[in-house]
């Protein structure tokens, strides 16, 4: 017979483990809730004699109750442990970021912390059969909190990244409403992130950069789309017709109407989008 006994005060967690062993597809297996001197106790019987299958149910358990149940402790734990820095606002739209970031890529993600777990779990169990689960998660799952680490990396890229665009479209947007308009109409050409720009009387606009004077680019780049954003800045047209030849909006466009707001209007079917549409058709039979 196989005993194990899981430790803990944490009712949550109590309720949580007693659940999944009700619910356990395993014959020859008994449970029990006792409460000592400091802990109360989940004792597990088991009179089978696959020991194997019953530790890696077991383990199996333990490591979806982490993940479940404690995840979002270790990495508010994690986060006020290494980036103190943040305020608590801060903090809980890095956290946000984290389970975006889980959720993007939720298999590979979840295959490894439940691999970390699952390992971390088996490999005591097999020699132990008392778990204090606090100690435990605290002490004994550094693989997991390695992987919860890089995710809380990228998040904090994530977010600094973020922050700053905002501060970046928050300043422009005081240059803009702090200066005059230097021409009436702007239009600009748009399709697959190459840009056109015409000037009211529809003629080419030259944006090359030995032609601007760059003081306006940041360090945030937008690519091929960084002079023309230098250009506007240095127009500052009153209107911004941008016409998309491909009728989608990418993250630099969002990001015109973001600096620009009410000056821009968008536009896929006019004489100038029908122009270029059927220009790009000649140069490109397969071009929509």
């Amino acid at each position: 017979m196989k005993s194990l006994c899981i430790k803990t005060n944490n009712s949550d967690l109590i309720e949580y483990l007693l659940n999944e062993l009700k619910h356990l597809e395993l014959e020859h297996i008994c449970f029990s809730v006792q409460k000592f001197k400091h802990y109360k106790n989940i004792i597990i019987h088991y009179r089978g004699t696959n020991n194997y299958i019953f530790l890696d149910k077991i383990s199996s358990i333990l490591s979806l109750l982490v993940i479940d149940e404690l995840e979002e402790d270790f990495i508010n734990k994690l986060l006020i442990q290494n980036y103190f820095y943040f305020d608590i606002n801060e903090r809980k739209e890095i956290s946000n970021i984290c389970f975006d970031i889980m959720v993007e890529n939720f298999s590979d993600n979840f295959d490894k912390k439940f691999e970390a777990l699952y390992s971390a779990f088996y490999d005591y169990l097999q020699y132990n059969k008392k778990l204090y689960l606090k100690g435990f998660t605290n002490f004994r799952l550094k693989n997991y909190f390695n992987i919860l680490d890089d995710i809380i990396t990228e998040a904090v890229n994530s977010y600094v990244i973020e922050k700053e665009y905002l501060e970046f479209i928050s300043l422009l947007k005081l240059y803009i409403n702090s200066q005059s308009s230097n021409c009436e109409i702007i239009h600009i050409i748009y399709s697959n992130s190459n840009t056109i720009l015409l000037d009211e009387n529809k003629q080419i606009i030259d944006i090359s950069q030995d032609n601007l004077n760059t003081k306006y680019l940041s360090d945030i780049s937008f690519s091929s789309n960084d002079y023309t954003l230098n250009s506007l800045l240095t127009l500052l047209p009153k209107k911004i017709y941008i016409h998309l030849i491909d009728n989608y909006i990418d993250e630099f466009i969002n990001t015109l109407q973001s600096i620009f707001e009410n000056r821009v209007h968008i536009c896929t079917d006019c004489n100038i989008c029908r122009l270029y549409k059927k220009s790009g058709k000649e140069k490109n039979p397969n071009t929509i």
